[in-house]
Formats: C-alpha cells, sequence, structure tokens
C-alpha cells in the first residue's frame, strides 16, 4: 500500500461528446483542442496540481488513444512522482468478461483496487470535459468542516436553464435537503456542476451497494447521490461563482473559443498563480510571412501564416498558405490550409487539409463544421 494521502482524484474522461457530431467522431470529447493550445481535460488536470492532489486516476473508455498519448505519465501538468502521479484507467477484461463502464458511478466501483491502494481519506470525482479553474483544496476543506459524508460542488444558473441540469435544494446551513435529476418544474437554481468529495470509506461501502443494485442505472447522480439523501447522510453543497462551462455543443464550443479573442475574455487562459498547463510544448516558435496580414488572432506555437487571417484562432502546428483567406474560425492543430483556401465562421478538425481554392462557411450562416483528418476539395467534397 501506498504512502498514506489525505485526497486522491478519479477523473471521468469517456464521454463520447456526441453533441460535438465530427469534432468527436474519432477522439473523445476531452481531447478535444481549445483555444488552440490547450485540450478540454487540461482544465481538470491542472485544477488538481494547482490544488496539490498529486494522484489522478484518469478513466478512459470511449476512443481513448488520442487522450492516453497526450496524458501520458502527467509530466506535463507536474504529476510524475514516486507518491503520485496520472494513472489511465480504462475498461477491463475480468474473469467474468470484460464491458464498458455502465455509467459514472460503475466506472469508479470497477476502479475500487485504485482507490485502496492509494490509501486516502477522501476521493475527488470531477469530469474531464468541463472548462473551469477551481481549487479544489477549498472545496475540501469545507466538506471537512462540515463534517459531511459527501460535498456537491454547485452553481446557480438562470432560471429558464435550471431543468438542463440536476438541481439541488438546501437547508440554511448549505446541507442539501432534496437532488432532482433535470427536473420539469425546478425548485431551486442551484445546480451541480458533478465535481464531488467523498469520505472514502463510505463512497466504497456505496459503490458497492450499488453495483449489486439491478434496478440502478449505476450513476453518481441518479443514484448515488438520492441514496444517501433518502439515508438522511449530510451532503454537503458548495457554492462555485467562478466562471464554468460545458462546451458540450458546437455553439458553445465555438463561441467560448471565440470570447478568448475579447480584449477582456470572461474566462482568461493567463494565471501565473493558478495557469492552466498543457502537453503541447513540443513544437517550435511561430513563424509570420512576410506578406502575412494577421487581425485580431490567437496564434499558437508551431504554425507557420504566409496568408491573410482574422479574428481567428489557430491551432499548435497549422499551416496557412500564401493567398488563403481565414475568418472567425477555429482551424485546430496541425491543420493545413493550401493557397487561395477561403474559411469563414467555421471549425475545421485536427490534421485536416484545406486545398488550393476550396471554399469553407459563409458569413451569416451556421457554423460550417469540418472532422478530423479530413481532406476538403475545391468541389468541396471530403476525402
Amino acid at each position: 500500500m501506498s504512502r498514506k494521502k489525505k485526497c486522491i482524484a478519479m477523473l471521468l474522461a469517456g464521454g463520447q461528446g456526441s453533441r460535438l457530431g465530427a469534432l468527436t467522431k474519432d477522439i473523445a470529447k476531452p481531447a478535444v483542442s481549445f483555444g488552440g493550445k490547450y485540450r478540454i481535460i487540461d482544465f481538470s488536470l491542472s485544477n488538481c496540481a494547482n490544488s496539490g492532489i498529486d494522484t489522478v486516476g484518469v478513466l478512459t473508455q470511449y476512443r481513448p488513444f488520442e487522450l492516453n498519448s497526450y496524458v501520458g505519465d502527467g509530466e506535463a501538468w507536474d504529476f510524475s512522482s514516486v507518491d503520485g502521479g496520472v494513472y489511465i484507467l480504462p475498461p477491463y477484461e475480468t474473469q467474468t468478461g470484460g464491458k464498458w463502464y455502465r455509467g459514472t458511478a460503475d466506472a469508479v466501483y470497477r476502479n475500487l483496487d485504485f482507490l485502496r491502494k492509494f490509501n486516502s481519506d477522501y476521493v475527488l470525482i470531477l469530469s474531464g470535459d468541463h472548462l473551469y479553474r477551481m481549487d479544489y483544496n477549498e472545496m475540501l476543506k469545507n466538506h471537512i468542516r462540515h463534517n459531511a459524508v459527501a460535498t456537491i460542488s454547485v452553481m446557480r444558473v438562470d432560471w429558464e436553464e435550471a431543468s438542463r441540469f440536476g438541481i439541488l435544494s438546501t437547508d440554511e446551513n448549505n446541507r442539501i435537503t432534496k437532488f432532482a435529476e433535470k427536473p420539469k418544474k425546478p425548485e431551486s437554481n442551484l445546480a451541480s456542476m458533478g465535481i464531488y468529495i467523498f469520505n472514502k470509506d463510505i463512497l466504497i461501502d456505496k459503490l458497492m451497494e450499488d453495483a449489486h443494485n439491478e434496478e440502478s442505472s449505476h450513476d453518481f447522480g441518479k443514484d448515488i447521490i438520492p441514496k444517501l439523501l433518502a439515508e438522511d447522510e449530510y451532503v454537503n453543497a458548495y457554492l462555485f461563482e467562478g466562471f464554468w462551462k460545458d462546451v458540450g455543443t458546437i455553439d458553445s464550443y465555438y463561441d467560448t473559443n471565440m470570447q478568448l479573442l475579447l480584449e477582456k475574455p470572461y474566462f482568461s487562459m493567463i494565471d501565473e498563480k493558478f495557469p492552466i498547463m498543457s502537453n503541447s510544448n513540443i513544437y517550435p516558435v511561430q513563424y509570420i510571412g512576410e506578406h502575412a496580414i494577421i487581425d485580431n488572432c490567437i496564434i499558437n506555437n508551431g504554425c507557420k501564416v504566409y496568408g491573410r487571417i482574422k479574428n481567428s484562432i489557430l491551432g499548435n502546428g497549422c499551416v496557412i498558405k500564401e493567398g488563403a483567406y481565414i475568418e472567425d474560425s477555429l482551424i485546430l492543430p496541425d491543420t493545413v490550409i493550401e493557397e487561395d483556401a477561403k474559411i469563414i465562421h467555421a471549425i475545421v478538425g485536427e490534421k485536416t487539409v484545406v486545398e488550393q481554392g476550396a471554399e469553407i462557411g459563409s458569413k451569416g450562416g451556421e457554423i460550417a463544421v469540418i472532422g478530423n483528418h479530413e481532406k476538403v476539395t475545391k468541389a468541396g467534397d471530403k476525402a
């Protein structure tokens, strides 16, 4: 058994992210590029590192290769230590067979050996597909101060959006009195962020009970939390008041990226005291050609720009050739835009080639989306 730890994290990163369409056809949602330099999972991993949580189990499932390769041993987030680190935990085969995780609770249940190995007092459960900056240590202090068995991070949402979330009701001490999953008529606008801290021993007991319940959907929000409330256990609400975003749709993903181009963005990627880290430092510096024109853009490392770009974000390693024009668009990493191609109001996936003279998107239309590893011809075909 490893050295005693106060808290370890279990990061749920197996989401398919089907609402992101072509962007998640061949990679999991947490592996999708954000801001050109980062991937969505960087936010949760950076939060752990900045909060002093040095042991993280990453539970993967859907299209895991890109994510596994990117996370590696966690060195980019300063996790590679003798007593800690990042551990990739995919579904695995047992004597009774192998199958995908049945739900969020089942994913953690099937890794109880990992929880026991690190001998912690508390377990942090979080998702790998949200954008936010949070000090989990402050949440843990709040959990301990209230002597709770579980704490859920919550935030206030607009009343008209409340029915999209798991909604909590609390008493004057922030003890949760009721939990409703996506209620049609919400009684509160306190929404669960899907971030939980549990006392480890109680978590293990409840996961074992749930695993043997054939009527359970094996989900934290639908099963584990309601069971604790039904047994009158102390479940605490921790109010988060910072920026938090689920970029689970094309519109949300596009808008949140484009907000980075504002003079004062809603969410700043730059914070020396609480940095967002990434495993993308292998790229060389950018190169801007003599005749390139750039207006209000984010140009990441490894890019070579010879054309014209306006109000757009280029991911690491992109090449924009002479005569190409890009406006109001997200060009994801390692993509090549060839001569005289035109891209407006679009998202172009990773490692895609837009051939000479091809056109994608238009002003005033819907966001045009091209997936990863595509080849777009002048005729508009994708190969």
